[in-house]
């Protein structure tokens, strides 16, 4: 038992204090993508990339309680039909009874030549705003552990059939 415990320390302190790259007002490394956003429609089940899986409730007309799950390609330029170069999993939610607001969270999943891993993110998308920052809170591979922010610009919004994300991923925690 004792061997055990001083191995699990031995780890436990390597981790602490391995070095990590931060940066306290430039990124490590910085990915622009462009996020695609296709509804299923009840007819375009080839082309949908998301579906509502939990209807809106009747507490307000902003979607409130509307749950949305996704499986979104994520291009470097702004073309749908570009190679995509990772997918966002995830979902939102509908949560303001007020005005458009949903609170996000997705992995962008990696698996090319360039990079390989995953990036977590998380946070509110307040719709409203011009731009919105949420928080990059971990990923695996090329991005072990890492952190920073994801600033969300609206592309083009197409009703409820279409809309893509510009997502300015910083990264300020890089091993």
């Amino acid at each position: 038992m004792y061997y055990l415990w001083k191995r699990v320390r031995s780890i436990f302190l390597d981790c602490y204090f391995a070095e990590a790259t931060i940066r306290e007002g430039k990124p490590c490394k910085r990915i622009v993508l462009h996020y695609h956003d296709i509804i299923f429609n009840g007819t375009n089940k080839e082309n949908a990339t998301s579906a509502i899986s939990a209807n809106a409730t009747a507490l307000g007309k902003f979607k409130f309680g509307q749950l949305v799950i996704f499986d979104d390609p994520l291009t470097e330029d702004q073309n749908l039909l570009s190679p995509p170069v990772a997918r966002a999993q995830g979902l939102y939610f509908y949560d303001m009874k007020s005005t458009y607001n949903a609170w996000f969270s997705c992995t962008l999943i990696f698996n090319s030549t360039q990079h390989t891993g995953t990036i977590n993110m998380m946070g509110a998308d307040m719709m409203d705003s011009e731009t919105r920052d949420l928080s990059v809170v971990g990923g695996t591979g090329d991005f072990f552990m890492t952190r920073g922010i994801a600033t969300f610009t609206t592309d083009t919004f197409q009703g409820a059939a279409y809309f893509r994300l510009k997502m300015d991923i910083k990264l300020y925690e890089c091993y």
